[in-house]
């Protein structure tokens, strides 16, 4: 009688512990593909080439000097040159993406990377032309001033 059970538990225990780890698999893979916080509103600003989307999750307000976004970028969208009179800080938390600071050349970012653009220093970023990227931009210091936008980054300078 007991070999009899040995030779049907078995077959369950292997059943039942696959079962396990696609299951484990299958959320690991449904974590990844949901994003900390939704895209929210869509830019339509000319400060902006491509699609790109801003989810304000702290406004500038007078006591703490920050403001927080999360902003995703569509392939290929990016950001005009521009500056902040008190800096920022980029925590990349989706995909892969591209910063230049002015004279300087284009680095690639990727998630789990902190980029630090220091104060009125020249800069833009956005995603590659072929994968998105997403990020949290920190405006510091922004009792100082906010950012300061100038001219498109051509295809040229983003292509390099």
């Amino acid at each position: 009688m007991m070999k009899l059970k040995v030779k049907y538990i078995l077959p369950l225990i292997t059943v039942l512990f696959i079962a396990c780890n696609n299951n484990q698999k299958m959320e690991g893979t449904m974590q990844q593909t949901e994003p900390v916080f939704p895209k929210g509103e869509k830019i339509t600003n000319d400060n902006f080439t491509g699609t790109a989307w801003l989810n304000y999750l702290v406004k500038t307000d007078s006591v703490h000097n920050v403001n927080i976004g999360s902003v995703t970028f569509e392939p290929g969208a990016r950001t005009n040159w521009h500056y902040h009179k008190g800096g920022q800080i980029l925590l990349v938390t989706e995909g892969t993406g591209l910063y230049q600071e002015k004279g300087k050349p284009v680095e690639i970012i990727k998630k789990g990377d902190v980029v630090k653009c220091p104060p009125n220093v020249e800069h833009w970023h956005g995603a590659t032309p072929t994968e998105s990227m997403t990020h949290i931009a920190i405006g510091t210091n922004t009792n100082i001033g906010g950012a300061v936008w100038l001219e498109a980054v051509t295809d040229e300078q983003y292509t390099k």
